[in-house]
């Protein structure tokens, strides 16, 4: 294992290497942290962090008391006042929230409505700064300026206060915070004069019905350079002066000490899941000799160089801002599970311990993470492209859980199982990666892992996902029929998880193939042809089915969630990604166009989601809904239905009319970005690349679109001596559509191209013009199963 993870990190070295010397290209500039942080997901909001880190820090306007579910929060640009500067934000993680203060103590928050009932303070636009690594905003009500920045492990806090006779720290940990649901118990104490430490143990919404008795555990040190001359403790609005440690629930810690004029208060805040021993490490570790301005810098320089890789010229700002937001959007996803010295919390609460290398560093990391779901698109496909490094780490911590537990999850908080949508497609991004040429993890375990998902109905349960395979195993398909949970949720989606599970099985079954493990592939492929038990030859549409056989009565192809997971049959019947030739065959060629030329003319009209209607399924209704994820490959099945330049014009169009620059229409109108694949879909549709199979099949692909810029250069693999570069001729407004192709010199006349002729790198050119070329890309369609024989 140690020299196949060297190899697999030796392009990361190689990269940090060479981008050390060009720190001319600034792509942090077009980030804007804001975009779509109105009614965005609590993980997404968070400047002060770096790629895929540990320690997110952001302000929070109303995270306090939240249900502790999925629901978007945290932060929303159309607040005016915080309560608090939060340190964890992960899927089901959040808490340790500190406010600094002038004046009077108060220890509950107050409200939006009346910032004067608490701590809360008001604070103006112009006086807030975010960008990837960084936040600052001036405290109105205290006339404190607070400045956030983050090493992967360690919070940096730098305040600068104004004269007064009392200021202070609040450190709330007794509270709801974000997604953490129910706190449990909440322990801090002052030690050396100037430090507080202490933990918060969670009791998470979904761990309750996935991972029953479980607890999420976040350790915290934090040290000043400003030793306080008076402690106190708090529950609730209950004060107690003079006390120094605390334990409970609805509790907290101050701190207080006079400042002068503009004096400096700085705090650095090490974080860990393991221990109070490891928070301390990563703190050491992490904030020796570094100042604030020191690691504010490293930050910026450590995005650039992710961002970094691919580098785009020739566009609007506009366009350049939407672009790169998507990327930091999807590489901040994901946070950061393990410590410096490699150790990590497993399921049963102990410690885990990542191999280490002959320097004695971890050879990877581990990852909290939300579900793939639809990720494997957009996500999957991008980090397989230039970020490998990660995606190899990211396949590796889920192997590691499926040692621990038995089961791949789909959605963990620190060693909890949290799986949010009860599918688990960890299988299918597993083989993607496999398939895709990754190597670096455990590959038998992870075979064996995949195969177990796909396959075994014995033992599951919501935590490990598939919840209902035992009815795809014995009828083919899943059943219409509610599953209602401990907290009173119903989950009736049956036809959505026949798709989903054909889908994977069909993923899995190549990986199986490329390993020679044939009766596994035979049995993988015959699931993968699962999702025709659905099709209703009458209405041509994907409807339920009840235990007997019997399709659902009073069936309405636009009625969202009936037997569809955040969404309705008009939607889901292109949900056969691997099978798009099957698919068509089913409903004739003739009415697939149909349907998918009306879906697009009408999405339109509702700008591709659900209008301007604020809410994360306001498009569940419609015929298509960019805001989720089970439609984003619906305007590249043009590439296989003959029409090819009808998935140039309409996933152009979606990049310019969806996809905006603003804190609301940043993501259609409040529909979240959710895990970061709204912003990967973008960048893929930007370049011009997308693979409708999520490189599921044995020999990936990409298929064409209509890209923005007239030059990308990609590190592919993050290799600086392996570029791939896209040009684009012609390229101007309106100008969506393909006349030429050509790579290296060699004309491409198909709509797709293997995705292995890409990684060779060279120079992907594209001829734009404004009108379509009828004649382009029509000879041989995408790759796809079509029908079993």
């Amino acid at each position: 294992m140690k020299k196949i993870f060297l190899l697999a990190f030796l392009p990361l070295i190689i990269s940090c290497q060479q981008e050390a010397g060009n720190e001319e290209f600034n792509a942090v500039q077009y980030v804007d942290p804001q975009i779509g942080s109105v009614h965005g997901r609590w993980f997404f909001y968070t400047p002060a962090s770096l790629p895929f880190g540990m320690a997110k820090l952001a302000p929070h306007t109303n995270a306090y008391g939240s249900e502790g579910s999925w629901l978007p929060g945290g932060y929303d640009d159309r607040h005016g006042s915080i309560e608090g500067f939060g340190h964890f934000h992960e899927f089901q993680i959040g808490g340790v929230v500190v406010m600094p203060f002038t004046g009077d103590i108060l220890t509950t928050p107050g409200s939006l409505e009346d910032p004067d009932e608490g701590y809360r303070s008001r604070f103006e636009k112009a006086d807030e700064h975010s960008e990837p690594g960084y936040y600052s905003v001036l405290l109105k009500d205290y006339q404190v300026k607070a400045e956030l920045t983050a090493t992967e492990r360690v919070g940096f806090h730098r305040y600068t206060f104004p004269q007064s006779a009392i200021s202070g720290i609040i450190f709330d940990i007794g509270h709801k915070q974000g997604e953490s649901s129910d706190v449990t118990e909440a322990f801090a104490q002052v030690v050396n004069e100037k430090e507080v430490e202490g933990y918060v143990e969670t009791y998470p919404e979904y761990a309750k019905f996935c991972d029953p008795g479980n607890r999420v555990k976040m350790y915290f040190v934090a040290r000043l350079n400003k030793e306080p001359e008076q402690v106190g403790i708090f529950y609730d609005s209950l004060l107690k002066s003079d006390s120094t440690s605390t334990r409970g629930v609805g509790n907290g810690l101050y701190l207080l000490f006079p400042t002068s004029e503009a004096e400096v208060v700085e705090m650095q805040v090490g974080l860990s899941y393991t221990c109070l021993e490891n928070a301390r490490l990563n703190l050491e570790t992490e904030s020796e000799e570094h100042s604030f301005d020191q690691v504010h810098k490293e930050a910026t320089h450590q995005w650039n160089q992710m961002l970094g890789r691919i580098r785009v010229e020739g566009s609007s700002r506009e366009d350049m801002t939407k672009f790169y937001t998507g990327l930091y959007h999807a590489l901040l996803g994901r946070g950061l599970a393990s410590d410096v010295n490699g150790q990590y919390v497993r399921n049963d609460g102990g410690s885990g311990q990542i191999p280490l290398d002959q320097s004695g560093h971890p050879e990877y990391k581990h990852y909290n993470t939300d579900g793939i779901w639809g990720g494997f698109w957009n996500l999957g496909q991008l980090w397989a492209l230039v970020y490998p490094d990660f995606l190899v780490q990211y396949v590796q911590s889920n192997i590691d859980f499926y040692g621990e537990t038995g089961w791949l999850h789909d959605g963990v908080a620190a060693g909890v199982f949290t799986n949010g949508v009860q599918t688990n497609f960890q299988g299918l991004l597993l083989a993607s990666a496999y398939n895709c040429g990754i190597r670096g993890f455990d590959l038998d375990k992870g075979y064996e892992a995949a195969l177990k998902n796909e396959t075994e109905a014995n033992g599951r349960n919501l935590g490990n996902g598939k919840y209902d395979m035992h009815w795809f195993n014995k009828l083919g398909y899943v059943p219409f029929a509610d599953t209602v949970l401990s907290n009173g949720w119903v989950f009736n989606f049956g036809g959505s998880h026949t798709l989903e599970y054909s889908f994977s099985s069909y993923a899995v079954a190549q990986m199986a193939r490329g390993l020679g493990q044939e009766e596994d592939y035979i049995k993988l492929m015959e699931q993968a042809g699962y999702w025709k038990a659905l099709f209703d030859p009458e209405t041509r549409f994907i409807r339920p089915r009840y235990p007997d056989g019997t399709f659902v009565e009073d069936f309405d192809p636009l009625e969202g969630w009936r037997g569809f997971q955040e969404g309705n049959a008009y939607q889901y019947t292109w949900y056969v990604p691997h099978d798009i030739a099957g698919l068509m065959e089913a409903v004739g060629q003739d009415l697939f166009n149909e349907r998918l030329e009306q879906m697009f003319t009408d999405a339109q009209k509702s700008i591709f989601g659900g209008g301007k209607e604020i809410h994360s399924f306001s498009g569940v209704d419609m015929l298509y809904n960019h805001g989720n994820q089970p439609c984003l490959h619906n305007p590249w099945l043009f590439n296989y239905s003959g029409k090819p330049w009808l998935t140039q014009k309409w996933t152009r169009t979606i990049c310019d009319e969806f996809y905006g620059t603003e804190p609301l229409h940043g993501y259609g109108y409040g529909q979240d970005e959710d895990q970061g694949q709204l912003g990967a879909w973008y960048v893929m549709a930007a370049l011009g690349l997308f693979d409708v199979q999520g490189h599921a099949g044995a020999d990936p692909s990409f298929q064409f679109g209509s890209p923005v810029f007239e030059k990308v250069s990609l590190k592919l693999s993050g290799d600086p001596d392996n570029i791939l570069v896209i040009k684009t001729e012609s390229q101007a407004p309106g100008n969506y559509y393909i006349q030429d192709l050509d790579l290296n010199g060699q004309p491409i006349s198909e709509c797709w191209i293997p995705r292995e002729e890409l990684m060779k790198g060279g120079t992907l050119t594209f001829t734009m013009g404004s009108e379509p070329n009828t004649e382009w890309g029509i000879g041989v369609p995408p790759p796809s199963m079509g029908f079993m024989k």
